[in-house]
């Protein structure tokens, strides 16, 4: 049977007794009745320990604690290292952002928000729960190998759990490419998902590597929050099939994935 929006079970982590409101409000019009308010973070980790929701809706800032560090706390543990999070915030600053998409996010809302923008987020959380395999017209899901290449463990986490939905188990780890390198020479591999920024070699010097080896037949496709747009457009030229962001949502992520194996 299909999980539908009004079946996920929801926690709002929200201070203001008005935002938390109006955002009830909007979970009540998507029929979601499964729904908990708290207003700190510990609140939050406590009932998260108890009862593992399928999403968390959170502001940015609490009285005992900021978002970055309830969603690094939560992913400590490993049963919350899949759990789905949405910041929705009017926070527009790379330095409070960025580790919030580099910790693993469904969907990252401003304030105010899109309410389509928001019922997409849901869609998003439901999507996590089901796994499809994704059609491929070259390839047997079930005998495909990925290739991680980030150097975030709760990043390559968030990007495996997105290829498991996919239907793809068969997943190999790199933390910089350096260490992507040595398990292409090693490994079956049959495409890479990297990221930008890493230590002793990058994405960018990882994909010109692969360009110009033997493994330059790899589909290779880049997860990053850069914003220089010169130098996604590089690295595009270089002959990286396609750019997804950190806070990529599952469909998105399978739209793109499907298209980048099926060229």
């Amino acid at each position: 049977m299909s999980v539908t929006v009004p079946d996920l079970s929801v926690l709002l982590i929200e201070p203001s007794h008005t935002q938390s409101k109006i955002l009830q409000g909007v979970l009540d019009a998507e029929g979601i009745t499964n729904q908990e308010t708290c207003c700190t973070g510990t609140e939050a980790l406590e009932y998260i320990q108890k009862y593992s929701p399928d999403l968390v809706i959170s502001a940015m800032y609490f009285d005992d604690m900021t978002a970055i560090e309830l969603l690094q706390r939560i992913r400590k543990a490993d049963s919350n290292q899949d759990l789905n999070f949405m910041l929705v915030s009017s926070e527009t600053s790379f330095s409070m952002i960025d580790p919030i998409k580099q910790a693993g996010v469904i969907a990252i809302l401003p304030k105010p928000f899109d309410q389509r923008d928001f019922h997409n987020a849901l869609s998003a959380a439901r999507d996590t729960l089901e796994v499809n395999d994704i059609p491929l017209e070259n390839y047997d899901v079930d005998e495909l190998v990925a290739l991680i290449v980030d150097d975030s463990s709760t990043a390559r986490k968030h990007i495996a759990k997105l290829l498991n939905n996919c239907g793809i188990e068969s997943i190999l780890f790199a933390d910089n490419g350096q260490a992507a390198i040595d398990v292409l020479h090693n490994e079956k591999v049959d495409f890479v998902i990297t990221d930008y920024n890493m230590p002793e070699m990058d994405g960018e010097a990882l994909v010109q590597y692969i360009q110009s080896s033997d493994f330059s037949y790899l589909p290779i496709l880049m997860v990053s929050s850069e914003s220089d747009s010169p130098r996604l457009s590089a690295l595009r030229q270089a002959g990286v099939c396609a750019m997804l962001d950190k806070a990529t949502d599952p469909k998105s992520f399978r739209e793109t994935l499907s298209r980048s194996l099926n060229n």
